[in-house]
């Protein structure tokens, strides 16, 4: 028996050495250093398209969550003279967005949530370093202070061109031909603007690369800035202020609806003052609490309601009940009239 397993262990694959591992590992990296970084195969990783226009929105939110606390400090100022300062605020608060963002190679507060950075695509590409989505440096200076021209100086010389040009009415003028031209090359440069845009949008939606204009002048480009992180956006108090908005346009289109009188009168039985109001004032109308200017009695318990009030009532519910005895209204008459010539109110 001991011969037969001798046999077959002896027959057995041997072992390998026990620096095996330490030739291969020389072998293939002798064979990677000898293949040129042209020959090398990229690992290109898609950047989502919707966490670039997430991002987008998110810092527009942010910019009109910080412009609203900015308008509440000068709530108690001269009315409208802010709005004269319009675009000086927004280009304000757009330049400190940048200088405590992109300016210190940091991520604005949309881009940072959405787990994406700025990359210089000219230096990446240059250098032939990029074989992921995720290597390659920062911004350069000067593409900073180009974004924050572009970004910022450009759509305060624009915003303030045209409520310049509105406010002169360029358009309409017709005498001198000068500020008819402004206003013409103002409008071409606006469609030409607009199309490119447009022509922008489709390449990065088929592309994923350069959002704006600006980023794909700049070669700016929107990379994953940690690979171990998901998009860090709940939708929980989306959906909660959702529905709330939905039951509060519900109770405003029901609410109009609703008979109060009647509801009253159903809950009075239940009420533990129920006897209150017809020991109260009984000068008063029980419905609209004032002296009555047209007076008419309620029959069979002849209390007394303005006329206005108490028909009003009638017409809208054929068993109306008086507010102060819950008695049924069957008729009414006028005040300081013989009980027998009633007007009936129904």
């Amino acid at each position: 028996m001991s011969g037969g397993g001798g046999g077959s262990s002896s027959s057995g694959p041997s072992p390998p050495p026990e620096d095996a591992w330490r030739v291969s590992y020389r072998e293939l990296q002798h064979r990677w250093h000898s293949i040129t970084p042209s020959q090398r195969a990229l690992i290109p990783i898609s950047i989502s398209r919707v966490n670039q226009f997430d991002a987008a929105r998110l810092d527009i939110e942010m910019s009109a969550m910080l412009k609203e606390q900015l308008v509440k400090v000068f709530s108690l100022m001269k009315p409208g003279m802010l709005f004269q300062y319009e675009p000086e605020l927004d280009a304000f608060l757009e330049f400190l967005i940048w200088r405590f963002s992109i300016w210190v190679d940091k991520p604005t507060p949309g881009i940072g949530l959405m787990n994406l950075r700025y990359r210089d695509e000219r230096a990446s590409e240059s250098r032939g370093k990029v074989r992921t989505g995720l290597e390659g440096s920062g911004l350069t200076v000067g593409q900073k202070i180009w974004y924050c021209i572009a970004s910022v100086g450009g759509q305060y010389i624009w915003a303030r061109l045209q409520s310049f040009s509105a406010f002169r009415r360029w358009g309409d003028t017709e005498q001198r031909s000068f500020v008819r031209w402004a206003w013409l090359l103002l409008q071409r440069v606006e469609g030409l603007y607009k199309a490119a845009s447009f022509g922008n949008l489709l390449v990065f939606l088929f592309t994923g690369r350069y959002r704006t204009l600006i980023e794909r002048v700049l070669r700016a480009r929107l990379v994953y800035g940690s690979p171990n992180m998901n998009r860090a956006v709940s939708f929980e108090y989306m959906n909660r202020q959702l529905v709330w908005n939905e039951f509060s346009e519900m109770l405003l289109l029901l609410l109009p609806l609703l008979n109060s009188s009647l509801i009253q009168n159903l809950l009075r039985p239940f009420s533990k003052d129920k006897n209150k109001d017809s020991k109260g004032d009984d000068s008063s109308c029980p419905i609209c609490q004032n002296s009555p200017s047209i007076p008419f009695l309620a029959l069979p318990c002849q209390h007394r309601y303005c006329y206005y009030c108490l028909r009003t009532r009638c017409s809208a519910a054929r068993s109306f009940r008086c507010s102060r005895c819950n008695e049924p209204v069957v008729a009414m008459q006028r005040h300081n009239i013989p009980t027998g010539n009633p007007s009936s109110g129904k």
